[in-house]
């Protein structure tokens, strides 16, 4: 006999795919835009997310990567674009710190949340090779007039969770940043930062290799995947950040679309397969709905911008 547990997945596969057919017949191939270069953090998470969304919506997703701007030039393209459920924009901390440092023509209060996925916290690493065995190493050098740390994006959550460290632990490492992941690790690696901050995705085949050290969580809790490796808090800083992993697109977004996608996520984090892939990059599953991720945004948003100004980053 069938059970009650596979009767409401088949119906929730079934609400799903009728409401994807509904909101629109043409969408059969979506982009979902980032940001980040190749290799980066949401370059990754798209790219693993892609075929096991192909499987749930019967769409096929492709990833376009349009850097520039720390998320300007991709957040420009979604506020141009159709709100007809064809494109959409991996949503992280960087478009908020990116409309509030820059103030882009296009911002993301022009574009409206979807739903929010995971939430995926920060680590801070070294080459294996580096010399630096713990966090305090690294502090120490920075202490002693040396120091060089890596972020990605100028205009990020990883660049103010940098400058925060700094703060926090009175030192003046220069901070030097990427349009990218991908490219700020090739510099940690060739030992041209001292440490960079980063998500476990866009990591872990060089953990993986042992050509990375892992030093401190920037979070609340330890990694259940490395629970020897300590938060920022444990060595004696007081930093905690959490950053939010979701989707958004143009402003309008059709009742249909929206219900598609509602469906579609919590049976998406919910597949085994994709579970197993989204455990091991140490992302955290947090979903929320069109209204309440709309919520959220507008709580982060208004949070960050105030965060900014009490600092006197903006004015």
């Amino acid at each position: 006999m069938t059970s009650w547990k596979t009767y409401l997945c088949a119906l929730a596969l079934a609400t799903c795919a009728t409401a994807c057919d509904r909101s629109n017949e043409s969408a059969a191939v979506v982009r979902l835009v980032t940001h980040s270069s190749p290799g980066g953090g949401s370059d990754v998470f798209l790219r693993e997310m892609a075929p096991h969304l192909s499987r749930i919506m019967g769409r096929t997703f492709v990833v376009d990567n349009l850097q520039g701007g720390s998320g300007a030039r991709a957040i420009a393209a979604l506020v141009g674009a159709e709100p007809d459920g064809r494109m959409f924009y991996a949503t992280t901390p960087t478009f908020v710190y990116t409309s509030l440092l820059s103030r882009p023509a296009a911002r993301y209060t022009d574009l409206d949340p979807l739903v929010n996925l995971f939430f995926d916290p920060e680590v801070l690493y070294t080459a294996s090779d580096s010399g630096f065995e713990s966090l305090s190493d690294v502090i120490d050098h920075a202490r002693s007039g040396g120091g060089a740390w890596g972020a990605a994006n100028p205009a990020s959550l990883e660049r103010q969770v940098m400058e925060q460290l700094k703060l926090k632990a009175g030192v003046a490492a220069a901070v030097i940043t990427f349009e990218g992941g991908g490219a700020m690790l090739i510099n940690v690696l060739n030992h041209t930062l001292d440490m960079g901050v980063g998500e476990l995705q866009e990591l872990r085949s060089q953990l993986d290799a042992g050509t990375l050290r892992l030093l401190a969580v920037v979070g609340d809790d330890r990694l259940p995947q490395y629970p020897d490796v300590q938060t920022v808090k444990e060595q004696g800083i007081d930093l905690a950040v959490r950053k939010f992993r979701g989707l958004a697109g143009p402003r309008g977004l059709p009742a249909d679309v929206i219900a598609a996608w509602e469906t579609a996520i919590p049976i998406l984090l919910d597949d085994p397969e994709y579970r197993k892939i989204y455990i091991a990059n140490g992302l955290q599953p947090g979903f929320m709905p069109h209204a309440e991720y709309v919520e959220f945004m507008d709580t982060f948003g208004r949070d960050t911008e105030a965060f900014l100004r009490d600092t006197g980053v903006i004015e």
